[in-house]
């Protein structure tokens, strides 16, 4: 051995064999990762299946919902434009001028709302009333209002049904002559200014009221009448089957408050056509989110 080696031997630094021993070493993480790639493919999938899955039944019924309040909706648009139409009939009849009763009593059949002018004289001593009725005024609605004999300020009363007998006529009809509160009804009616002798006044034809479910049927055998049946009426008082509302221009001082017409109509389609339209909506709003988007209401 040259004493080259020799002296690179003893100048090679010595390591401690303890000190290796003790040093730690990391073990490498053998977890894999999943590729992004590949988790975003499965949510395509996922999603894809999603979109691919069938409306099913309910998803079917869901759907006819708006569909069928779409159509309910167009209908009250409609039945609002024929209700509105027949209001306003009503009121060009019954401000058209007043025509003289005809010779043949049936042709008021197809008169109803319209004015006629009669002349003869009230047979006060058959009177009667229908009731309880609200008071009408200006052809709608019951008011309120002080002042004169018959004071309103209670708005629940009844008609004042009074025989007519027509001059140079061997016919007598009834004549509502107005609207009295229901303290007048237990009072003698001669209280209510009656105007003896031939008088010409001026009605509106009215037909039979149609019952409503709530209300009490008529006693005639009483004398009790709720509603209108122009028929029994005047089987009873011994009249022709003709009433007239009386007009308010017709109306005796301190008598009854003539001009009970009512010449509006019950009109809430308006708040249907509103209902209708947004349920109409909202269900078509949950049918494309549930449906068409796949996604949950909330």
């Amino acid at each position: 051995m040259s004493i080259i080696a020799i002296s690179t031997r003893l100048l090679r630094p010595r390591v401690n064999i303890f000190s290796i021993r003790n040093v730690k070493y990391e073990r490498p993480e053998l977890r894999f990762r999943k590729s992004e790639t590949l988790v975003s493919n499965k949510n395509y999938e996922s999603e894809d299946q999603n979109l691919n899955e069938p409306v099913g039944a309910s998803g079917y019924v869901l759907l006819g919902i708006p569909i069928l309040t779409f159509v309910l909706g167009t209908w009250q648009v409609e039945r609002r434009k024929w209700k509105l139409g027949l209001i306003d009939n009503l009121k060009e009849k019954v401000t058209l001028p007043p025509k003289p009763i005809p010779d043949d009593l049936n042709e008021l059949e197809q008169m109803e709302y319209c004015p006629v002018k009669v002349r003869g004289e009230y047979l006060y001593d058959r009177e009667f009333t229908i009731g309880p009725k609200s008071l009408i005024k200006n052809g709608a609605g019951a008011s309120e209002q002080g002042g004169g004999l018959v004071s309103t300020r209670g708005n629940t009363g009844y008609y004042l049904i009074t025989p007519f007998k027509l001059e140079n006529r061997d016919v007598t009809i009834l004549i509502n002559r107005g609207w009295i509160p229901s303290k007048l009804n237990k009072l003698p009616k001669e209280k209510l200014n009656h105007v003896p002798g031939i008088v010409e006044i001026t009605g509106i034809v009215r037909l039979n009221e149609q019952r409503q479910n709530f209300m009490p049927r008529n006693d005639p055998s009483s004398g009790v009448w709720t509603y209108r049946d122009v028929d029994a009426m005047s089987h009873m008082a011994g009249t022709a089957p003709i009433f007239l509302d009386l007009v308010a221009s017709s109306e005796a001082q301190n008598g009854p408050i003539a001009g009970q017409t009512r010449i509006t109509l019950r009109n809430e389609h308006l708040s249907y056509i509103f209902t209708w339209y947004s349920l109409s909506i909202i269900t078509a709003w949950m049918w494309h989110r549930l449906f068409i988007r796949k996604l949950p209401l909330l």
